[in-house]
């Protein structure tokens, strides 16, 4: 079966406030893209992912008077897309909600959020993600209340066969230090938020022991805006996010498994995996990051008894236009991952 996960830029101002696709000459919001541009390259590219199932971050915003499901599955629709049913959580109040297209035919997905609803006091034991987590963000011996903007979506899922496991989707953000021109205010500001944000990886990371604890297979996959290496903050708080939802300290049978990421921390300097590529306008070049991930429970690492032998172990890919041979070799599909999004689609190719 292939996973994917794949954020598309701006997906929601493809639409309509209706959720009609507005397949037009008018620009899209990325740069010198068209939005009838973006939606075909958005249609090549999920076409030739041909995945089973598809998390997508900044999937289009859910309103009052339109829906997510609705915008991809219109999505879908027009392409002729086997991954033709849609299911998402709780909505988020950033117009970048997370959603997963999958095909109705090879498995069913329903949104099963875990853990205790609170008030606005909060708990330090992994809340469901719609409520609040407290943590002690500054060691002052009281606990910050922390929220996801984007709360992650927790599916219980079941394939045609039978076999049942989880999927988390998630889309951590650390806010940029806007508002001021003060560096050391702008500073204290982007140490608040990157400490928020390794809050929310540690609420992540106690769902996904809990999970691993009781034995169920796991798939935690999305953009984490982090990873091994990226940012000076690290060097500060010891730690990187990934790392956190990893559990790179944890025993063998309570980690998840990423490649990308493992490069990533074997070598923290040379050649490493990227998967978002952006233009800083005031340097005029484009800068590259590992950002998006597909961890892996160990269960699913190891091919089942009655797989055909070692190559059925799962096979990870990222869809980078230049640095994957097959995508670089058809110039239709290069240069669709090039106009679909600032991000390029991961995948995983796993026995399930």
């Amino acid at each position: 079966m292939r996973i994917a996960t794949y954020n598309v830029e701006w997906f929601s101002n493809l639409f309509s406030p209706h959720g009609k696709l507005l397949e037009d000459a008018e620009w899209s919001r990325r740069y010198n893209v068209t939005r009838a541009d973006q939606i075909g390259s958005l249609g090549i590219v999920f076409t030739a992912l041909n995945a089973d199932a598809i998390m997508v971050i900044e999937a289009p915003d859910q309103n009052r008077r339109r829906t997510t499901v609705g915008q991809l599955e219109t999505f879908a629709a027009h392409f002729g897309l086997r991954t033709r049913r849609a299911v998402m959580g709780f909505a988020s109040d950033t117009e970048q909600e997370i959603a997963l297209l999958y095909d109705p035919d090879k498995l069913t997905a329903v949104h099963d959020p875990i853990g205790d609803r609170t008030g606005k006091h909060g708990s330090s034991d992994a809340p469901r993600f719609d409520a609040v987590f407290r943590m002690d963000l500054d060691l002052d011996a009281n606990p910050e209340p922390i929220t996801f903007s984007k709360p992650p979506l927790e599916l219980a899922i079941e394939t045609a066969s039978g076999r049942q496991f989880r999927m988390i989707g998630v889309h951590v953000k650390s806010k940029a230090p806007y508002g001021t021109a003060d560096p050391d205010e702008a500073t204290r500001i982007a140490i608040e938020n990157r400490r928020k944000q390794l809050a929310q990886c540690v609420w992540l990371r106690q769902r996904v022991a809990a999970h691993l604890t009781q034995g169920e297979s796991l798939i935690v996959m999305g953009d984490f805006n982090d990873g091994p290496g990226l940012d000076d903050y690290e060097k500060l708080f010891g730690q990187s996010g990934v790392e956190v939802v990893l559990g790179q300290d944890a025993t063998p049978n309570l980690r998840l498994f990423d490649p990308h990421a493992q490069m990533v921390l074997r070598q923290r300097v040379g050649v490493t995996p990227t998967s978002a590529r952006f233009y800083i306008i005031e340097q005029k070049h484009y800068f590259e990051a590992l950002l998006d991930y597909i961890m892996l429970s160990p269960d699913l690492l190891v091919p089942p008894k009655d797989a055909g032998g070692t190559d059925d172990a799962p096979k990870w890919r990222i869809w980078h236009p230049f640095n994957d041979p097959a995508c670089f070799g058809v110039p239709e599909l290069r240069d669709a991952l090039l106009a679909g999004s600032d991000h390029f689609p991961v995948t995983v190719d796993v026995a399930l």
